[in-house]
């Protein structure tokens, strides 16, 4: 039943909806992803700002870019290349490049509708975009829990189950004493709250993701004249023209798409739960910053698996014995030395702990859309440091194809979310640009401009003098109200 309902969803109604959909937003937005990119860099620097007790844009950044890189980027890629053939990393970049649209949007409205807490922090994510923007509590309610079952429980354990593995493989650790040593740590860090686990996370994602993508860096200077012929095998592979490899064209698509998605989260839902915390000044800015992360994921980090891969000579079709983490530890060793299957092995360990962290706090922040009631957040946090060591003792197999289908449905309900909110999602990007061209380097969100929707004003203070002495934007004027009156 797995089987036939992930068919289902992935191979024809996801791809549809993610490639299609990210198609729709890249060109009713005129390509923001690319328009901005330079602009990423500039505003990723502006970033490090925050005020006391609020989360910083970077450390959102850094928060999200450790949940999308993780074991999807070790193992995943490795998966998807031994079951759709080194097509599927074309399907991947595809996925990437349309998803950093999906992103902006997802993400720019999670930050316009999240919400103050008592405490001065913010909550927001889809689940607060569908209550307060479609104003359906029945969706937003289905959202959350599909995010708990997803993050909270599945991935976890996932995540568990790779390390422990890689760690068995390389160092022949018994597979329980990584479980319980994970558990141990997950528990230290989580009964900290966010702000803990943000400043873990912005400490440990630079030195991780950029020391494997120099890892990466130097099997390709090594192997720099095979680098033109293997970026075409990639692509012809895409297409179907390399008939030695997999199943063809529609095996690299479904597992380009499936493990794309599962790498990089763009259109899943998950990532918009922690951009909407970060202090920022206006939405889209955020929404720049987070389409960072997924070019960080796939185009960096996931490729660079892929060329370890394709240019160490392990692989083939054939070879199906050789799956996953272990696949990316044999193709490392034979380019460099068998002391690389340590650095694959700590670098992994790396990625999957923060990710467990990430995964932790979307189902904590899923379990806050019902109750803040302390014992069920402590029987929560209970709950996932037993499934992290349940995972690390399994055959993951079955939980696999559960974690996919509830990945895809969660996928599902989170697109058209915003398809049905895309207008306000332009609307806030024409703001935005409209700022830009007037010369304002950091334009900042006026609430007064959306006194029709139902918003936090408590999260948004009146604009400062020089966004209100701007020229408004059209779309600005057309949902502007007469009545508005808003106490500084």
């Amino acid at each position: 039943m797995l089987d036939i309902l992930n068919d289902l969803i992935w191979s024809k109604l996801l791809i549809v909806m993610l490639v299609g959909l990210g198609l729709y937003f890249t060109i009713r937005s005129g390509f923001v992803q690319f328009r901005y990119f330079g602009s990423m860099f500039r505003i990723f620097g502006q970033a490090f700002k925050r005020k006391p007790g609020q989360l910083s844009s970077f450390q959102a950044l850094m928060l999200s870019v450790a949940g999308r890189v993780g074991a999807g980027n070790i193992a995943g890629v490795a998966v998807a290349i031994m079951l759709g053939g080194p097509g599927a990393v074309f399907w991947m970049w595809v996925v990437a490049l349309v998803g950093m649209a999906t992103s902006y949007f997802e993400c720019s409205l999670a930050q316009l509708y999240k919400r103050r807490e008592a405490d001065g922090s913010y909550r927001g994510g889809p689940a607060f975009y569908i209550l307060h923007g479609l104003r359906q509590r029945w969706m937003a309610v289905l959202f959350s829990v599909l995010l708990l079952v997803t993050f909270g429980f599945g991935f976890n354990a996932l995540q568990s189950f790779t390390v422990a593995s890689s760690l068995h493989d390389t160092f022949g650790v018994p597979t329980y004493i990584s479980g319980v040593a994970l558990a141990v740590i997950m528990g230290v860090i989580i009964f900290g709250g966010i702000r803990r686990i943000a400043s873990i996370a912005d400490v440990l994602v630079p030195i991780m993701a950029f020391t494997y993508i120099g890892m990466a860096l130097v099997v390709i200077g090594l192997n720099i004249e095979r680098v033109p012929e293997t970026l075409t095998l990639i692509v012809r592979s895409a297409f179907g023209l390399e008939s030695a490899f997999a199943g063809g064209i529609g095996a690299a698509i479904i597992m380009g798409v499936k493990r794309g998605l599962f790498s990089n989260e763009a259109g899943l839902g998950s990532a918009p739960n922690v951009a909407a915390v970060a202090e920022v000044k206006h939405p889209s800015a955020q929404g720049i910053v987070q389409s960072l992360s997924v070019f960080i994921d796939t185009l960096l980090v996931c490729t660079s698996t892929a060329l370890i891969i394709l240019l160490s000579g392990v692989y083939s079709p054939e070879a199906a014995e050789v799956a996953g983490v272990v696949l990316t530890q044999t193709a490392l060793a034979a380019i460099v030395g068998e002391w690389d299957r340590v650095f694959i092995s700590l670098a992994l360990m790396l990625f999957v702990f923060t990710t467990l962290i990430y995964n932790y706090y979307l189902g904590e922040n899923a379990l806050g859309f019902f109750s803040t009631r302390r014992a069920l957040i402590q029987g929560y946090r209970a709950l996932v440091i037993a499934l992290v060591l349940w995972g690390s003792l399994q055959d993951l197999g079955t939980v696999f194809a559960f974690a996919d289908l509830t990945m895809g449905l969660l996928a599902i309900v989170n697109l058209v979310a915003l398809a049905l909110l895309f207008k306000t999602g332009l609307r806030l990007m024409r703001d935005y640009d409209a700022q830009v061209r007037a010369g304002i380097e950091q334009p900042v969100l006026d609430a007064r401009d959306y006194a029709d929707l139902d918003i936090d004003h408590s999260a948004w203070p009146a604009a400062p003098t020089q966004a209100s002495e701007m020229p408004a934007t059209g779309t600005a004027l057309q949902n502007e109200t007469p009545d508005r009156c808003f106490t500084e």
